[in-house]
């Protein structure tokens, strides 16, 4: 979950304003300058982006008039690597036969392959299986991505799941790192005490699961490709994304000849059976056929347990084991629980350290889900931090070539900047879920406020860059009807790692998720309509 930086995200994580996400040639040039970036003043890391003029640069649409973004000031600069994304066809010159066309198969494919969800404006969507369903909202054709970021995105995964789980384990660090927001942050101050009392009573998890999900975007200007936030927690749509893959692979194969394109420059995506290659391996490792894995759900969903629901039903017996509704529990995972509105009442607090206190796999652990706060990213962005948890200089060189600008509240310089030029950053609270970003005109009247008021509320936010991603044009589906737009991406890599005591049994990276949007949006939830599912085309 999360959010991001420049393109607001679009599932329960969420990016920012506009700018798409995931080591090669292209970089080579730049590794000096690239790592260099986080050590330097926020003027110099996002002088890229800066000129005299007030206009930004946006290409022109043929579908639309541009309206003048309130955003930072950007320009078309030179770089050392030649960079040309090349789309597999402008919708613009689709023919209108053709594309009802590969719409309508497209319908028929959901249909007949279950990319499919649940349709909100029916009532009985939910309660039975198979009622109330309709079509996941979806790009029409996969976007153009370069290969040479794709493979980088691809190389960090295993390094990003290590740092995670090293991360993890140093309670000190986190408790210091989150220690200012702790007291102006109600959430992450009951998150934090459930992680002090497993510090307390020494508790080990000898077993770890993450299942998780880097987001990114690819700075138009830079051409450098840039860490959104890592989600540690509900790392979602594993599954519909490689059925999107699969939509687009055969819609390419059908009218190969129409659109001039090759499917097999779509990566095969196998994020869901990876996922639960990883759950049923640490079921496995539990060492107990009896008992099962369990998934924390939203109220709302209404399948599997509840956070009040595990209060109610679950009991910790004396060796550790989580029993819930006379079940025991090998492995949890949370799709709920990442959000202040996850807990309605002293209930769900209480299933939250009831988990905690038991030997069942969490997947995230308390600790899993601290180092995935954006504090937590913020702090490893600064000097010689990664070297607390890495030893490879080429691992951590790699990690802070996709860094974005990231500052705390505290560095008065960054803050002055932010308010006099509030479109070139991003203000992030301590959230997961998208919708809780801070954008434009927004940012300085937030700062000002913060700083009249002088409590220190500043430490429940940090500052990130401001990502400015191509503007590409895609044809986006929805309720059946495909729309020609002007949109932005991102890319989110899975991750999935499981370590059992000094053992790692899984380290890899597992599957992509594209999501894209209209450009002018700063919202972006798939769920929450602003964007919509979508592939990549190796280009």
């Amino acid at each position: 979950m999360g959010s991001g930086c420049s393109s607001p995200s679009i599932s329960q994580s969420s990016s920012t304003c506009l700018a798409p996400n995931w080591a090669t040639s292209p970089f080579q040039s730049q590794e000096s300058q690239s790592n260099s970036l986080n050590f330097c003043s926020a003027t110099r890391f996002l002088e890229p982006h800066l000129r005299k003029s007030s206009k930004i640069f946006i290409p022109k649409s043929p579908f639309s008039a541009v309206s003048s973004l309130k955003c930072a000031k950007v320009h078309k600069m030179q770089t050392q690597v030649e960079y040309s994304v090349r789309t597999i066809v402008d919708p613009h010159d689709i023919d209108p036969k053709l594309l009802q066309k590969l719409a309508y198969d497209a319908l028929v494919w959901c249909s007949l392959r279950g990319l499919l969800v649940g349709d909100k404006s029916s009532e009985r969507s939910g309660t039975l299986p198979g009622v109330g369903m309709v079509h996941a909202p979806v790009a029409l054709l996969p976007m153009s991505f370069p290969e040479s970021h794709w493979k980088q995105a691809c190389e960090v995964a295993p390094i990003f799941n290590e740092l995670v789980d090293r991360v993890s384990q140093d309670g000190e660090f986190l408790q210091q790192s989150l220690s200012r927001t702790k007291k102006v942050d109600p959430f992450t101050s009951r998150l934090l005490e459930i992680h002090s009392k497993m510090l307390e009573i020494n508790k080990i998890e000898e077993i770890r699961l993450g299942l998780h999900r880097s987001d990114y975007m690819l700075d138009e200007q830079t051409k450098l490709l840039l860490q959104i936030e890592l989600n540690t927690i509900s790392s979602s749509f594993p599954g519909l994304s490689c059925l999107v893959s699969e939509l687009h692979r055969s819609l390419l194969q059908q009218y190969r000849e129409d659109v001039a394109s090759d499917p097999n420059r779509i990566p095969i995506n196998n994020a869901v059976n990876q996922f639960a290659e990883a759950l049923a391996k640490t079921w496995n490792e539990y060492g107990d056929p009896r008992a099962v894995i369990m998934f924390v759900v939203q109220a709302e969903e209404r399948n599997i347990k509840t956070l009040a629901e595990i209060d109610a039903l679950g009991e910790l017996q004396e060796d550790g084991t989580l029993i819930v509704d006379g079940q025991a529990v090998a492995v949890i995972y949370f799709r709920a629980g990442y959000a202040p509105n996850d807990y309605h009442s002293e209930s769900e607090w209480e299933a939250r350290l009831l988990m905690e206190q038991s030997r069942a796999v969490k997947c995230p652990s308390i600790s899993y889900h601290l180092a995935g706060t954006k504090k937590i990213q913020q702090e490893l962005a600064k000097p010689n931090v990664l070297e607390r948890f890495l030893e490879n200089k080429d691992d951590i060189a790699k990690l802070r070539k996709c860094f974005a600008g990231l500052w705390s509240l505290d560095e008065s310089d960054t803050v002055k900047d932010a308010i006099e030029r509030p479109g070139l950053y991003v203000m992030k609270p301590q959230r997961e879920g998208g919708g809780n970003n801070i954008y434009g005109e927004d940012v300085r009247e937030a700062l000002l406020k913060l700083q009249k008021e002088g409590t220190g509320s500043d430490a429940a936010y940090i500052l990130m860059q401001r990502i400015f991603p191509k503007i590409s044009h895609s044809i986006l589906m929805r309720e059946g009807i495909p729309h020609k737009e002007q949109t932005i991406s991102e890319l989110g890599i899975y991750g999935t790692y499981l370590r059992n005591k000094t053992q790692v049994l899984i380290n890899q990276q597992a599957g992509y998720l594209m999501r894209t949007k209209v450009s002018s949006s700063n919202e972006g939830g798939v769920a929450a309509g602003f964007a919509v599912l979508d592939s990549i085309y190796l280009v």
